[in-house]
């Protein structure tokens, strides 16, 4: 029995330093591990300096995530080759302690066999995409995605499909005013969007409009928003009116009488500069003062060439130059309460007022002094034609009896010889 304990005994002593010698093994090639771990982490760091050196500004950022990843690869690794030395030292201290209590040290020894065989794995850390590569795919993509869609839609029949309605028309029709602008069907939609100031311009050609304005509703939806001028007064012509607007331009077509309004301002002349100077000089004027004036007239003098005669609506007339309407008018609403029956206000030269009735007898006095001095002068012409035609008739009598006197000439001659 003493033996076979020996024998026993000797035989889990083999054993024992078996182990030892393969956990030594272990250690060794764990810290070997551990030390080339310890070498690629220092590689992976002087590598990194010398790119964060080279690389610009841009690129920062991705690169202290590239050196955060990597030292975190590396603690990584230090912990993991630290943990299997513990536990190879764990197996080491563990061991002496189960050999007396095992009673298959055969088997043991085959478990220690499988563990040095299966190798450990190491887990492959898989390299993390920087953000802006992300960022430069996703622009590209976008970008194509946009260039497709656009060119799609230019290619389809919604490119051109247009719903144009014209609003603030009264005098002009909504023809004309899309004839002004110039949109044809086949223009694109979206050149209208573009090219919005110029299809505006193009609007105002009309003679008529003021302002315009192209206004998009999605998806094919434009309004042309038209603002008119306004007719401030009609160029008058027998039973024709014709409108002249607020931009001293005159209509060449007359309106009907039906449609004329209340009160409005008669111009009884047609000159184009006249009327924009008119135009021009009213437009500063009081709408009050305005709606007074019945009817205006050129009453040119020696003196004023431009001078106008303004009749009011209760019969007052203003004598007024046209340039000057604007800055003399406007004095006839302080002098109208003093007079009590109506007057003719003469802005010509100064302002000065007179009755009506005083025109009147100035008007028959000149009108006397005019018959006058035609009837003088008739009367002289007639005078001197009298005097010419009695000049006349002694030179024609004259000349018989020169031809008298030559004609007895000749014949005493004839009858001598």
């Amino acid at each position: 029995m003493s033996k076979d304990k020996k024998k026993e005994g000797k035989e889990i002593l083999e054993e024992f330093k078996e182990l030892s010698e393969w956990q030594k093994r272990n250690q060794e090639y764990l810290k070997k591990k551990a030390e080339e771990e310890a070498a690629l982490a220092e590689e992976k760091e002087k590598e990194r300096q010398t790119r964060m050196a080279s690389k610009s500004e841009k690129s920062d950022a991705t690169e202290e995530q590239e050196s955060e990843s990597d030292s975190k690869d590396s603690k990584s690794a230090k912990k993991e080759s630290e943990e299997k030395v513990e536990e190879s030292e764990d197996v080491k201290k563990e061991v002496p302690k189960e050999e007396p209590k095992s009673k298959e040290p055969k088997k043991q020894n085959k478990q220690d066999k499988k563990i040095e065989k299966k190798p450990v794995k190491e887990k492959q850390v898989k390299p993390k995409i920087p953000g802006v590569h992300i960022w430069r795919a996703i622009s590209i993509l976008f970008l194509s995605l946009l260039l497709l869609v656009v060119s799609a839609y230019l290619l389809s029949p919604y490119a051109t499909m247009k719903d144009i309605r014209v609003e603030g028309t009264v005098q002009t029709t909504d023809d004309d005013i899309r004839q002004a602008s110039g949109i044809q069907d086949s223009d694109y939609t979206i050149n209208l969007l573009l090219d919005k100031a110029k299809y505006e311009e193009q609007i105002k050609s009309n003679y008529w409009v003021e302002s315009a304005q192209l206004v998009y509703q999605f998806p094919t939806k434009f309004t042309i928003k038209v603002k008119e001028y306004d007719i401030v007064a009609y160029y008058v012509s027998g039973e024709s009116h014709y409108p002249i607007l607020s931009s001293g331009q005159l209509e060449t077509s007359a309106v009907s009488l039906v449609s004329l309004p209340e009160t409005y301002i008669s111009v009884l002349f047609n000159n184009s500069e006249q009327i924009k100077t008119f135009t021009s000089e009213l437009s500063q004027i009081s709408p009050e003062l305005k709606s007074a004036i019945q009817k205006v007239e050129l009453a040119p003098s020696k003196v004023t060439s431009d001078l106008i005669r303004v009749t009011m609506n209760d019969s007052d007339e203003v004598l007024v130059p046209l340039s000057e309407m604007s800055k003399k008018l406007p004095y006839y609403s302080k002098i109208k309460p003093q007079l009590s029956e109506p007057s003719v206000v003469d802005m010509e030269a100064g302002i000065y007022s007179y009755t009506v009735a005083d025109k009147l007898i100035m008007e028959a006095e000149e009108k006397a002094k005019q018959e006058a001095k035609e009837a003088e002068k008739k009367q002289k012409e007639e005078e001197k034609k009298r005097l010419e035609e009695q000049q006349n008739k002694l030179e024609e009598e004259r000349k018989k009896l020169e031809e008298e006197g030559n004609q007895n000439q000749t014949t005493r001659r004839s009858s001598r010889r």
